[in-house]
């Protein structure tokens, strides 16, 4: 099979757009950040920590999971740099992160499930 390398000429200047299309690696970033939230459990734990911060057992309870499960996506979430954690004592807490990749998982987790947050 032939690579297309001419563009049809519609209405549309798409030689124009895709010099302002992003590289490669930002395709494939966002693409395992779709992957990370495709997951219903961390889709789960995101919606929580969305609206509240939460310790691990707390979390666990909410999605009835065991602890060690739940420690596993929050440590993906957490590499993914989507929620955050602090210590308090023996408890560490876990809220969403104020990146703007969070903002936006947030605004559309509230439209999804149709849920409007406090300002």
């Amino acid at each position: 099979m032939t690579e297309q390398t001419e563009f049809h000429h519609h209405h549309a200047d798409t030689a124009a757009m895709l010099k302002k299309m992003p590289p490669l690696p930002a395709f494939e970033q966002a693409s395992e950040m779709f992957a990370l939230i495709s997951d219903p459990t961390r889709l789960r734990i995101l919606w929580l920590l969305c609206h509240c911060e939460e310790c691990v057992n707390n979390i666990a309870a909410a999605v009835k999971m065991s602890s060690p499960a739940v420690s596993h996506h929050l440590r993906l979430l957490r590499q993914a740099g989507l929620i955050s954690a602090r210590r308090t004592g023996k408890e560490i807490f876990y809220k969403l992160t104020a990146s703007p990749e969070a903002a936006l998982l947030h605004k559309s987790i509230d439209d999804i499930f149709d849920i409007s947050c406090p300002k």
